[in-house]
């Protein structure tokens, strides 16, 4: 199964940040990492199922905007990218990410 790739581009560092750790809160997704190009402008790559990722992309626009200049430029979902886009960007899956892709368990409810 393919994972959906996810996407926001913002200026600033304070921004990035917030909307990263956003995103890893509100979905079961995988940051990949981001890409700083030039001005300040940066773009946050995540991966997971489509449900999780619009999720988690939601989440990461509103976080934004709480912070002091935050703006959004851009944003965008995949929901099956080619193959070859694994081998040509840097979303792939990597043994440095591995051990936050394992399953989230809950407790049992309190109440039968």
């Amino acid at each position: 199964m393919t994972l959906a790739l996810g996407m926001i581009e913002l200026y600033g560092v304070p921004s990035a940040v917030e909307a990263a750790d956003a995103m890893c809160k509100a979905a079961r997704i995988t940051f990949v990492g981001y890409e700083n190009t030039d001005l300040g402008r940066i773009t946050i790559l995540i991966r997971g199922n489509i449900g999780e990722v619009k999720m988690a992309v939601t989440a990461g626009i509103e976080s934004v905007l709480k912070v002091n200049g935050g703006e959004i430029l851009s944003h965008h979902i995949i929901p099956r990218p080619h193959k070859n886009l694994e081998y040509v960007l840097p979303i792939h899956q990597s043994a440095n990410i591995a051990p936050f892709n394992a399953v989230i368990r809950f407790p049992p409810p309190l109440s039968n």
